[in-house]
């Protein structure tokens, strides 16, 4: 049986180095990006791993991260987007509006490029999987989160796009919940910028939050599931019922094609 490999977009990011430990474990190999010089170092003896330089914020260097893995001769059976920045925080009227902006092109637009130009360099002999991450603010108001909001529910809305769309892809969101990652720092930064979120992160960070293993476990029970089953869909690490199986959560997500999808439902007119 031929290795898996799977490429991670952001492998520096907390989240992204926690999946390239649990892949080598697991026997596949794995590609990662970074954007900071010797941040996945750790990993540079392994002799199923490969880093490549890769900034969202330099579309040029999409290309050479693509040329650089499409040289190793692998070809990815899992693509999953680990990057994103909860900055700038604070009141919407008060935001420079070119950050703002560009924190929506960073966190959402940004690494759909990134898959649109990697999607050639994928396993062509089956159906492969795309995963990326929802976050706060996609079921409730996050005063003072706007532009990561925003970014989470246009990632949750091209997952579905791309279901439609790419019929040898099975693409699906998580929604991990609290993380213990570096991604709390813009929180922090802005202090009172971020209203009642600060309160909530300072208390979050006494806690171990959810743990890298079930993120692992949840990503790799999506990968399970057959397109019709997982394809288009956000699901939640946290709450939804995926552990043990997750029987039940699949046969109800065959049986309701608008499950864990973004829907107004209502009385019909």
């Amino acid at each position: 049986m031929a290795v898996p490999t799977a490429f991670i977009l952001g492998g520096s990011a907390d989240i992204g180095m926690a999946l390239i430990e649990r892949y080598l474990a697991a026997g596949w190999r794995v590609a990662a990006t970074h954007r900071r010089p010797g941040a996945l170092d750790r990993f540079a003896k392994h002799a199923a791993f490969r880093a490549f330089p890769l900034d969202l914020d330099r579309p040029d260097t999409f290309e050479t991260a693509a040329a650089a893995f499409g040289a190793t001769g692998w070809r990815w059976n899992l693509f999953v987007a680990a990057t994103g920045d909860l900055a700038p925080v604070g009141p919407f009227l008060e935001l420079d509006g070119a950050q703002w902006q560009a924190a929506i092109d960073r966190n959402a637009f940004l690494p759909c490029r990134v898959l649109q130009r990697m999607h050639a360099l994928r396993d062509a002999s089956g159906v492969q999987s795309a995963a990326f991450f929802a976050g706060g603010g996609t079921n409730n108001p996050f005063r003072n989160y706007s532009a990561y909001a925003v970014s989470k529910l246009a990632l949750i809305k091209m997952c579905e796009l791309l279901d439609d769309e790419i019929a040898d892809l099975k693409c699906f969101i998580l929604g991990p919940g609290y993380v213990a990652s570096k991604l709390h720092r813009a929180t922090l930064d802005a202090g009172a910028r971020a209203g009642d979120n600060l309160k909530k992160t300072t208390d979050f960070m006494g806690t171990p939050g959810t743990s890298m293993d079930d993120v692992f476990a949840c990503l790799e029970w999506c990968r399970a599931q057959d397109r019709d089953t997982i394809g288009g869909r956000n699901v939640s690490v946290v709450h939804d019922p995926w552990r043990g199986g997750g029987a039940g959560l699949a046969a109800a997500l065959r049986a309701d094609r608008d499950l864990f999808k973004l829907r107004r439902k209502g009385l019909a007119p």
